[in-house]
């Protein structure tokens, strides 16, 4: 069967290992937040009672109320199977406490659309030039200009996102006052399909978009010239060269085309990584995504809100790896034929 169906093989397998891992993920997942210290549900409380300067009547009966609200009752084992039941087949996280009772995956669900917007575009155009510019550094390897951005590329790389964040912050917020310090669109501005809304979304977003780029794109700009001179030692190349073909032709039909396999991989698990990498520069920009909303989160002790956001970046980061896997067979015959990658 195996050497029969290869790619059917293949496609099972890594089906197969994808569920495995969610599953272990989740159950995870679950026995963390479950031995996590801290009782959210009597912070709750006691944040209600420092809310309303009060005594509440019942706190006990109430706290046990709330407790089956959330989940928390029972054995180990019956609040596992409910977790796995509401998670799985109602995409339910519960009820969240930042503003109980709104279920927390609504909350998430209005944070993901800025998430997705900022960080998924910032990570694109991060890629775009550091593909480009990393190709033409490694084309060129011997000039000073290659030289010197590479070295920067370098000392950018290891610089922290948030550090450059507060960098950018104070440039260009504080002292040059060219663009917003905080938020995702201007306070006077209605959000609606115009032009002025998206002017400003653009306009509140370009800071924290830069702080990303800027770190970003150097990571992108050395691998890619890594790939670059590797690929300048093939005997082809030395071939397209004796044939008198031109430079800039040789760099874009052979150098590039050949460098490009590899980085659209390693793009499409930095869009994966998206949720994760940069939660801490939504936070110092006060952005509306899931950055900012983790954090706060974690402030309140909700434990369904940072859990819905935890399962969510654990499903995109394992269902981008199953995409990329999946479409192997089209782009290596090695996998077609039944081979090992």
């Amino acid at each position: 069967m195996a050497s029969r169906h290869p790619v059917l093989m293949y496609l099972l397998k890594r089906i197969a290992v994808y569920l495995i891992t969610v599953w272990g993920a989740f159950t995870v997942a679950f026995v963390f937040f479950r031995l996590v210290p801290g009782d959210p549900i009597g912070s709750f409380a006691a944040s209600m009672m420092q809310r309303y300067g009060q005594r509440i009547q019942d706190a006990e009966a109430m706290i046990q109320a709330y407790r089956q609200m959330l989940g928390l009752d029972g054995s180990l084992f019956h609040q596992y199977i409910r977790y796995l039941s509401n998670v799985f087949l109602h995409l339910n996280f519960g009820p969240s406490l930042i503003a109980f009772p709104t279920p927390a995956i609504e909350h998430i669900l209005r944070a993901l659309p800025w998430t997705i917007g900022l960080l998924g575009l910032s990570t694109v155009i991060a890629w775009t030039l550091g593909f480009v510019i990393g190709g033409l550094v490694g084309f060129r390897r011997d000039s000073p200009i290659s030289a010197t951005l590479t070295n920067l590329a370098i000392v950018l790389s290891q610089i922290p996102p948030y550090f450059m964040a507060l960098a950018l912050l104070f440039l260009l917020a504080y002292s040059l006052q060219w663009l917003p310090t905080r938020g995702a669109y201007a306070a006077n501005v209605t959000p609606a399909l115009n032009w002025a809304f998206i002017a400003s979304v653009i306009r509140h977003g370009t800071l924290p978009a830069l702080s990303i780029i800027f770190i970003s794109v150097s990571g992108w700009l050395i691998s890619t010239r890594s790939l670059v001179i590797s690929i300048l030692g093939e005997d082809y190349l030395l071939f397209a060269e004796a044939k008198g073909l031109k430079r800039g032709w040789i760099l874009t039909r052979y150098v590039l085309r050949n460098a490009m396999l590899p980085q659209v991989t390693g793009l499409a698990m930095s869009l994966g990584f998206v949720m994760n990498g940069f939660f801490l520069v939504e936070w110092v920009f006060n952005y509306p995504g899931l950055g900012t909303l983790f954090l706060n989160a974690i402030g309140m002790l909700d434990y369904n809100v940072v859990q819905g956001i935890v399962l969510m970046s654990i499903t995109v980061i394992l269902t981008a790896t199953l995409l990329i896997d999946l479409l192997l067979p089209l782009v290596d015959p090695r996998v077609r034929m039944g081979g090992s990658r």
